[in-house]
């Protein structure tokens, strides 16, 4: 089994705590931002999505994240909520599917209001959502959170630092590190993207593929996590990724019926953009 001792609390200073987890979310957020914002400069001067245009759609979609980050986690454990109602604000706990699609619907109607392309703003914000989520994950693993099952697996994870946000479960016989697990698959899924780039029209296409692959790989990794089961004996994020691919799926298949104005796909960004 791998040991983690890793102290989930970067720095304190009285009673004023920096998380490694907080840490990483910060970064997260920076690389959804950062990642789209240095592939839209390719697309200046070609009627792609610009770097101004990039930074006023983040102004909006990240707020727009954070609630719906809180949304889905305050949902998914409502049992505890529900009883202890002054901790839905202020609390801890982040949905990833809510950061996804409440900074998604924030930028869709913000696009639209400011009469940007919405296919090619979705397709080139993909790239930065997925390395964010890679990004997040990394928090996870250094918080505790997010385990699985006990595996007697070689790579199984047990938490040793008594400050660990694991579990007692994780604290006492290895985990599968579902977080982990959704580390690799989110790069695969960014490989994939990344191969595709240039051929996938038209525009939102390219998105769509993105959520599709993440929604399928997150219902499977997620029968390893220690999450409540509900409907039909899944979890609330397996419902979610099950809707989620369905809606995603049955879009792209309409945009290739009848393919969108804005046809087209981002540009190959310079060698030392993206390394």
């Amino acid at each position: 089994m791998i040991h983690i001792g890793v102290d989930p609390v970067a720095l304190s200073i009285g009673s004023i705590e920096l998380r490694w987890y907080g840490i990483m979310v910060s970064l997260a957020v920076l690389t959804g931002i950062t990642v789209p914002w240095m592939l839209a400069r390719k697309e200046e001067g070609t009627g792609g999505i610009t770097r101004d245009q990039v930074l006023s759609l983040a102004i909006w979609a990240v707020p727009g994240g954070v609630v719906g980050a809180r949304l889905i986690h305050v949902i998914d454990n409502w049992s505890y909520y529900s009883s202890n109602p002054s901790d839905i604000i202020g609390g801890s706990g982040m949905g990833i599917f809510g950061a996804i699609l409440g900074g998604t619907f924030t930028a869709v109607a913000y696009a639209r209001i400011k009469k940007i392309s919405v296919g090619q703003m979705a397709d080139v914000g993909a790239f930065g959502l997925i390395l964010a989520q890679v990004v997040g994950r990394i928090g996870c693993i250094l918080n505790g959170c997010c385990t699985g099952e006990p595996t007697s697996l070689p790579w199984g994870v047990i938490y040793t630092n008594p400050n660990t946000g694991a579990d007692s479960i994780a604290q006492q016989t290895a985990v599968h590190p579902t977080h982990a697990y959704e580390i690799l698959w989110d790069l695969i899924v960014f490989a994939l993207m990344w191969s595709m780039r240039k051929r996938v029209k038209p525009a939102g296409a390219l998105f769509l593929i993105y959520i599709s692959a993440y929604s399928a790989g997150r219902f499977f990794i997620s029968f390893l996590r220690t999450n409540d089961t509900g409907f039909l004996g899944l979890q609330q994020a397996q419902i979610v990724s099950l809707l989620v691919l369905g809606v995603a799926i049955g879009w792209l298949i309409q945009l290739y019926r009848k393919p969108l104005t804005d046809s087209g796909s981002i540009s190959e960004p310079e060698t030392d953009d993206v390394s």
